[in-house]
């Protein structure tokens, strides 16, 4: 199982990126071993999560969520 994650960082921005373990993933974010943009603004929740069956379909699902607004991202996520 894939899963399709948001976070807010503490630039009042949001990150989406997909994972097998959104726990582990989230402290590497916080580590500092994430992804490039989570280094420089680091998380500092996590706002939702949703389950794919496999990787193909989370990238397709991420991809789309990265082109939204983040008005929009929260209501994908089922948070506006």
């Amino acid at each position: 199982m894939w899963y399709l994650y948001l976070l807010e960082c503490q630039n009042q921005h949001y990150y989406t990126g997909i994972t097998t373990d959104v726990e582990r993933r989230f402290r590497q974010h916080l580590s500092g071993k994430g992804a490039k943009y989570t280094r420089a603004n680091p998380p500092t929740k996590i706002l939702g999560v949703l389950p794919y069956p496999d990787r193909s379909q989370a990238s397709k699902a991420e991809h789309m969520v990265k082109r939204l607004r983040p008005c929009e991202k929260l209501a994908f996520f089922g948070k506006a």
